[in-house]
């Protein structure tokens, strides 16, 4: 049974995505930072579809626990075949004039330097360099990488725009080892990562503006992401895909 391990799966977008990958045959590990009772949540919901997973606490900001998790997989005879980075935290809307080094810092933490210590450690179990059977990474980005986001979020934007520099600068150094390295960028989706900025009904306010009109739903950027692990996209490597309704 391939092994998926998903940051930040306790909710939103992880969440959905560990559902579908279940769905898919997946093992999936359900990362999360703070959040376990929603993660056992996650588990056990699988569990009740037939499926198999288990939780893993790590705060991916911090090396020596990204470290852990990893080991901890590898204790248990995962052999991990699929890595979606997806754990990010923002904090209220602000101008960049607003922010202090120590929020920027915060953001950078987990949403660059959180993703890359993920992906190194993957890389290691999953390269045929090292002995691995490959595997496929999914780095979830945002269209705010494109827009920046102003007056809201730049330090948010300008993290996600590092991940997609991350995924094309991986993606080369790893393809002829077995591994593909993409992104998926979602737009406005209804999850409850607006309410930490300080605006719950974010994605309704800014719909109209949208050229589908609407919000997007988690599971919609799900089946993006899992495509991307899929066989279906075996010859994609290095490959961002705009999930936001045509913003």
């Amino acid at each position: 049974m391939k092994t998926a391990l998903v940051t930040g799966g306790s909710r939103g977008i992880g969440r959905a995505t560990a559902l579908l990958l279940a769905d898919q045959g997946y093992q999936v590990a359900v990362n999360y930072h703070q959040r376990k009772a929603a993660a056992e949540e996650v588990v056990a919901l699988i569990h009740q579809r037939g499926g198999k997973a288990f939780s893993i606490q790590a705060d991916i900001a911090n090396e020596a626990q990204v470290v852990a998790m990893f080991e901890l997989l590898d204790e248990q005879g995962a052999r991990l075949h699929a890595l979606v980075n997806n754990a990010g935290i923002l904090f209220r809307q602000a101008s960049v004039e607003e922010l202090s080094a120590e929020r920027i810092n915060r953001v950078f933490a987990t949403n660059i330097t959180g993703t890359f210590l993920c992906c190194r450690e993957a890389v290691k179990r999953m390269s045929q360099q090292h002995g691995g059977q490959g595997g496929a990474i999914v780095n979830v980005s945002s269209a705010a990488a494109r827009t920046g986001a102003p007056y809201e979020y730049v330090d948010y934007a300008a993290s996600k725009g590092a991940v997609d520099t991350l995924t094309k600068g991986l993606s080369l150094e790893v393809a002829a080892h077995g591994i593909r390295v993409n992104g998926v960028r979602p737009g406005f989706i209804y999850t409850d990562m607006h309410a930490d900025g300080g605006e719950p009904g974010r994605v309704n306010r800014v719909a109209p503006a949208i050229p589908m009109r609407r919000g997007g739903q988690p599971e919609e950027i799900a089946r993006a992401i899992y495509w991307l692990l899929s066989d279906e996209a075996s010859y994609i490597t290095g490959t961002i895909i705009d999930a936001a309704g045509g913003r």
